[in-house]
């Protein structure tokens, strides 16, 4: 969590102050102020573009699910994500704009953006009916008074309708967002949460994209002026950095909010790194541009912001004052023989109940075959139609070969055979003891590739098994 926050703080210095500074016309060969409305589709088109570079790279597109459509698997999200894309397009859109208002400060709008999130964040944890721990709430408190201290300093400033329109969607855009993402993802769980977080990435800039081009067809002069000319001057280059920039803002302000822990745990993490920056940024357009520093009051809420900080960390100071490192996530492995049906069953399944139990921060599931004649091919087409007919999020599965490594790693192995045990065995006896089938009463026995009903079968027995198993190690109820 520390690396991420301080990844969104450093990205989001040069982020603010380009976008003050473009808006304000103090960019070196841009000698005018240029309009939120004017920069933003630029803006949207260099977030675009660099989302997919992002996904490639990191290779996390791989998370994003499999849709079946005419008898094609297509990479294609959900519904859910495709809501919290549009409602985060709105989050993107409006953060640009807000700190491109003339004569609204850029620590009047993000004092106003912080605290509102904030306040949000304490209600949705309520209505969620989320686990918040004391040393949150402290923290949480303590934000909101950086942020009402920081107000302080704010004077002699108006908001516009146009800006308290932009807040009020903002504030919008978070509601919607954090309705999805507490539904479908923060569990915890790698493949669920990256999932959210890939999907929603893709849609995000799409929307903001087609939001802007839909005001431009109706007429916004502003937006049309953006979707023209503008974006072949130095200015709309300068307009396209700004969304490169929001791209790293986002993926580690999404990976912030996707924490397990609730809400008033993860936002004030991300607004504390938000202010600071905040304070940096106007520092540097100090020095740079000669705007005005920040004042006493503003100085006064860093102290609030170490409070925060602290509060925040207590879980994390008490282990180093008891010498106790955080619990590593445990492994469990499941295996069959060629890793196509019966082990993509019980770890997508597994996946599932994980996921509903909020557990998976406690454990890593994965499969491998014993027998896998072609690596990387995907699970059956019987396999993903049940897991389907179960309510369960199939994932990009392809299968692989077991290894001794991968065994070693394991802390509990559960086969669906007694032959595929003994061939765990073979390749690595010294994991006897946490190595089991999965059914404790018999094998799970191959469905065949022509049954459906079969498939149906196995994956009853494997659903049941597994509750059982993640029973004993009290993951869930018994």
């Amino acid at each position: 969590m520390l690396y991420l926050a301080s990844g969104y703080f450093l990205a989001y210095i040069p982020y603010a102050i380009l976008t003050k500074a473009l808006s304000s016309g103090i960019v070196p060969g841009v000698n005018v102020p240029v309009g939120g409305l004017v920069l933003l589709p630029a803006s949207a088109l260099g977030q675009l573009v660099m989302m997919p570079v992002f996904l490639v790279v990191s290779g996390w597109w791989r998370f994003a699910r499999e849709q079946r459509i005419q008898n094609r698997r297509i990479t294609l999200p959900g519904n859910d994500t495709v809501r919290a894309g549009f409602f985060t397009a709105i989050v993107i859109g409006t953060t640009t704009l807000n700190f491109t208002f003339l004569g609204v400060s850029i620590l009047l709008m993000l004092v106003l953006m912080r605290s509102g999130v904030l306040i949000l964040s304490s209600i949705a944890d309520a209505v969620y009916r989320r686990k918040v721990h004391t040393y949150s709430w402290v923290a949480l408190g303590l934000s909101l008074g950086a942020a009402a201290v920081a107000l302080g300093d704010v004077k002699n400033y108006q908001l516009t309708t146009g800006a308290v329109l932009s807040l009020c969607a903002y504030l919008a855009g978070y509601v919607g967002r954090f309705q999805i993402m507490n539904k479908v993802a923060k569990t915890g769980v790698r493949a669920v949460d990256r999932r959210y977080f890939v999907e929603e990435h893709a849609m995000a800039p799409v929307f903001l994209v087609l939001l802007c081009g839909v005001g431009a067809v109706l007429g916004q002069p502003d937006l049309r002026a953006g979707f023209g000319g503008f974006l072949l001057t130095p200015a709309g280059l300068y307009a396209a950095g700004i969304g490169v920039l929001y791209e790293l803002l986002f993926i580690f302000g999404t990976l912030i909010y996707l924490d397990v822990r609730g809400y008033a745990w993860c936002v004030p993490i991300n607004r504390v790194a938000t202010l600071f920056s905040g304070m940096a940024a106007s520092y540097i357009l100090m020095l740079l541009a000669g705007l005005p520093p920040p004042g006493t009051s503003q100085l006064i809420a860093l102290g609030f912001i170490f409070g925060a900080i602290i509060a925040l960390s207590y879980p994390a100071l008490q282990g180093i004052r008891r010498g106790v490192a955080p619990a590593p996530s445990r492994l469990i492995l499941f295996v069959c023989g060629g890793n196509q049906s019966r082990s993509p069953i019980a770890e997508c399944i597994s996946i599932g109940v994980l996921a509903a139990a909020r557990a998976g921060h406690l454990v890593t599931v994965v499969s491998a075959g014993v027998k896998v004649h072609a690596p990387g091919t995907p699970m059956t087409e019987f396999a993903y139609a049940v897991l389907r007919e179960a309510g369960v999020v199939p994932h990009r599965h392809r299968s692989r070969s077991l290894t001794t490594d991968l065994a070693r790693r394991a802390h509990a192995i559960y086969c669906m055979t007694a032959e595929h045990r003994a061939a765990v065995l073979a390749l690595a006896p010294e994991v006897a003891e946490r190595t089991h089938c999965l059914d404790a009463t018999g094998d799970i026995p191959e469905p065949r590739a022509t049954s459906l009903d079969e498939h149906r079968d196995a994956a009853r027995i494997i659903g049941q098994a597994v509750r059982r198993r993640f029973a004993e190690h009290s993951l869930v109820a018994a």
